[in-house]
């Protein structure tokens, strides 16, 4: 299950994020966004956990936590969110 992490702290690393992440289980990729002019993080990323039960496990216990002075957002990521933007939250 592909997870989108948003409200990152600036300054909040993809080492920081795998751990956050890997108490919950297995992760198969971490990969925060940066901003290709400024290299700095665009303030999300994506994690990609393989099985859904801990996915939702790390859902329900992340999302919302403070990281980094940062309360961090943690919800499945949509397929659809680079095509239409139009159902976000």
């Amino acid at each position: 299950m592909k997870l989108l992490v948003r409200n990152l702290a600036r300054n909040t690393t993809e080492e920081e994020l795998r751990s956050l992440f890997a108490v919950h289980g297995t992760l198969q990729s971490c990969t925060i966004v940066m901003d290709k002019e400024t290299g700095e993080s665009k303030g999300f990323a994506f994690v990609e956990m393989p099985k859904v039960g801990e996915a939702k496990v790390a859902i329900k216990t992340l999302n919302g936590m403070d990281v980094d002075g940062s309360k961090i957002r943690v919800k499945k990521a949509e397929d659809t969110v680079k095509k239409d933007d139009s159902d976000a939250e």
